[in-house]
C-alpha cells in the first residue's frame, strides 16, 4: 500500500511542557515532549520541541528529515499504553482527522479486503461488521467499487458510520488486542529512527 519507511507528518494527542511524568528525573532535568500520532503508519512517537515551541491538541506537525520548522528530534516509539489519558482520550478523534483527509486509503479497504481463512473475512476484522454486514458489503462491490464513504452508506444498509468503526480498529491495532494489522504497521525489534515506523 505505502512504499515510504518514515513517517512525515503526525498530529499532536498530547503536549507536556513538563516532560513525561513518568520520567523518573526531577521536572527541571525532564524535557518538553509532544506525543503524536504518525499519519501514514499510525506510529506513536514522542518528539522533542525545538526550544520555546509549544503545540496544541491536533496540530499537524512535520517530522520528516530536513525541514522540521518546530520539532528538534524524534525521541522514541511508544506504545499505547505509554500514552498519557490525554493523549489516549483525544486519538480518536485524531484517527477520524486523518481518515477524513484520505478517505480513498480507507474505502480502498472496503474494495479490497480478502478473506484471511476460510472461515474468517478481513472485513470482519472492523468492529460492528458480522457475517451479514461482510455479504452485504462483498455483493454491493460486485456491482461496482465504492467511490467513496457515501457510496459505501447508501448501498450498504445497516452500516453505520464506517469511518468511526474504521478508527475502532485503528485503536484496536494500536492497543495491540488482536493479530492481525489491516492498518497499522506492527513494531520490529530495531527501534526507529528519525521517525521510522519500524
Amino acid at each position: 500500500m505505502v512504499d515510504k519507511k518514515y513517517e512525515d507528518r503526525g498530529i499532536v494527542v498530547d503536549f507536556l511542557p513538563d516532560g513525561n511524568p513518568g520520567d523518573p528525573r526531577p521536572i527541571h532535568l525532564r524535557e518538553p515532549i509532544a506525543q503524536i500520532l504518525g499519519d501514514t503508519f499510525f506510529t506513536l512517537l514522542e518528539i522533542v520541541p525545538i526550544t520555546g515551541v509549544t503545540f496544541t491538541p491536533h496540530e499537524r506537525v512535520f517530522i520528516g528529515k530536513g525541514g522540521r520548522d518546530k520539532v528538534e528530534r524524534i525521541k522514541r516509539r511508544v506504545g499505547y499504553e505509554e500514552l498519557t489519558a490525554a493523549a489516549k482520550a483525544e486519538l480518536p478523534v485524531a484517527i477520524e482527522g486523518l481518515i477524513n483527509d484520505a478517505p480513498e486509503r480507507f474505502i480502498e479497504f472496503f474494495n479490497r479486503a480478502a478473506p484471511l481463512t476460510t472461515r474468517f473475512h478481513q472485513l470482519e476484522l472492523i468492529p460492528g461488521i458480522g457475517k451479514k454486514l461482510m455479504w452485504a458489503v462483498i455483493e454491493e462491490r460486485k456491482k461496482g467499487l465504492f467511490a467513496d464513504f457515501e457510496d459505501l452508506n447508501k448501498r450498504v444498509k445497516g452500516l453505520t458510520n464506517p469511518k468511526g468503526l474504521i478508527a475502532k480498529r485503528i485503536i484496536m491495532e494500536l492497543e495491540g488486542s488482536d493479530k492481525y494489522r489491516v492498518f497499522v504497521r506492527p513494531p520490529s525489534r530495531r527501534a526507529s529512527v528519525e521517525g521510522e515506523a519500524p
